[in-house]
C-alpha cells in the first residue's frame, strides 16, 4: 500500500469529511475525496504501472510472434500431419527416425525387410495397447479423475 504523507492532501481529505454537512453534501464530499486519492495514487503509481503495462506489451507481443510462426511455418502443418496419421503410422515413422531410415528407403527394401520392419511395428503397437490397458486397470480411480480431466 502507498501511503503518501503530503500533509495538504491529508487536510482537505479532512477538511471534506466535516460532520456539519447534510447528507448530499457528505457524499459529494465523499466522492471529491475519492477521486483526490486517486489522483494522488496516479502521482505515485505510473512509474511502476508503466514497467507493468511494458511488460505485458512484451508478453503479448511474444504470444503475437509465435502464432504467427505457428501459424505460418512448418510446424502447423507437421503437427497436422502428425495428427492425421494412425498410431501405427506413427510407430512406424518412429521407428524409421530410430534407424535412421526414410520411407523411401524402407520400400527400397526387400520383401522380407520389410515384412520383418512390419512384424516390429505390429509387436510395438500391441505392447503400446497393452500398457494402455493396464494403465486403465492398475487404477481405476486414478484414470475415472485423468478421463474427467482431459474431458474439461
Amino acid at each position: 500500500m502507498l501511503v503518501n504523507n503530503n500533509a495538504q492532501a491529508l487536510s482537505t481529505v479532512q477538511q471534506l469529511k466535516r460532520p456539519d454537512m447534510d447528507p448530499a453534501n457528505a457524499a459529494a464530499s465523499a466522492l471529491y475525496s475519492g477521486a483526490l486519492q486517486v489522483a494522488q495514487q496516479s502521482v505515485t503509481l505510473p512509474a511502476a504501472q508503466k514497467e507493468l503495462d511494458k511488460a505485458g506489451d512484451r508478453i503479448d507481443e511474444a504470444f503475437a510472434k509465435t502464432r504467427v510462426h505457428m501459424q505460418a511455418g512448418s510446424a502447423r502443418s507437421e503437427f497436422t500431419d502428425y495428427m492425421t496419421k494412425t498410431p501405427a503410422e506413427r510407430i512406424r515413422d518412429q521407428l524409421l527416425k530410430e534407424r535412421g531410415l526414410t520411407l523411401e528407403e524402407l520400400n527400397a527394401m526387400p520383401a522380407e525387410q520389410q515384412q520383418a520392419f512390419a512384424k516390429e511395428v505390429s509387436e510395438r503397437f500391441k505392447q503400446q495397447q497393452q500398457q494402455q490397458v493396464a494403465a486403465k486397470t492398475a487404477d481405476p480411480q486414478a484414470q475415472a479423475v485423468k478421463e474427467t480431466l482431459a474431458a474439461i
